[in-house]
């Protein structure tokens, strides 16, 4: 099974390593970081790098599809290259799943007219102006497409992507090899429970903008 984990310059970081530390626990999986260039390719941050090892056009059929987000993701949409590739990939996999405003790519290249979809929560209304109907939700599953809210749930998108290829009790184990059971010390990881003044200081200065 292969497994296309996208890189685009400014993604951010958990958003692909958290869906690969439980998908490359699938049985037979072969990851395979691309980007429109073999290379490295840095996080959001500017700290960390990976290193996409092949380039789009090597890796055209993939089984599974992983789009990250990140504030990059507003310049990729006007990556043609990326959406066309996207476009071809999607025809032929399994699953096509996005992490955080990744679903905005996908949305973009037209992959989810009609879906229901989720995204950052920052950038959850965007999805509406490439036709997909947003959700609030942590991990959405529609059809072939399963989106994940922003960063951290990548994690349980992967495991509930491992669920459905490999069943529970693999997607189980590997939850527990991982020793993924969170227990953060702080209530505020959405922006229902955060503090409303934290909520609207990103609202008003985020930067996440399609300007």
């Amino acid at each position: 099974m292969q497994i296309a984990m996208v890189l685009y310059d400014r993604f951010t970081a958990l958003d692909i390593v958290g869906p690969y530390e439980v998908l490359s626990r699938l049985p037979d999986a072969r990851v395979d970081f691309v980007a429109d260039r073999a290379g490295p390719v840095r996080a959001d941050t500017g700290f960390l790098g990976l290193t996409a090892d092949k380039a789009l056009a090597d890796v055209p059929y993939p089984d599974v599809v992983v789009v990250p987000g990140g504030p990059g993701t507003f310049a990729e949409i006007e990556n043609e290259a990326l959406l066309d590739w996207l476009r071809t990939a999607d025809a032929t996999s399994t699953w096509t799943t996005s992490v955080c405003s990744g679903s905005l790519l996908l949305a973009a290249a037209g992959l989810l007219d009609g879906c229901r979809a989720t995204s950052h929560w920052l950038t959850l209304d965007f999805l509406p102006q490439y036709g997909a109907e947003p959700t609030g939700e942590r991990v959405v599953p529609d059809g072939k497409y399963i989106t994940a809210a922003g960063v951290s749930s990548g994690i349980d998108m992967g495991l509930t992507l491992v669920g459905k290829i490999a069943g529970d009790e693999h997607a189980q184990a590997v939850q527990l090899l991982i020793e993924y059971d969170p227990q953060p010390p702080y209530d505020a990881g959405s922006p229902r429970k955060a503090p409303a003044h934290l909520v609207e200081e990103f609202r008003t200065n985020s930067r996440f903008s399609l300007t």
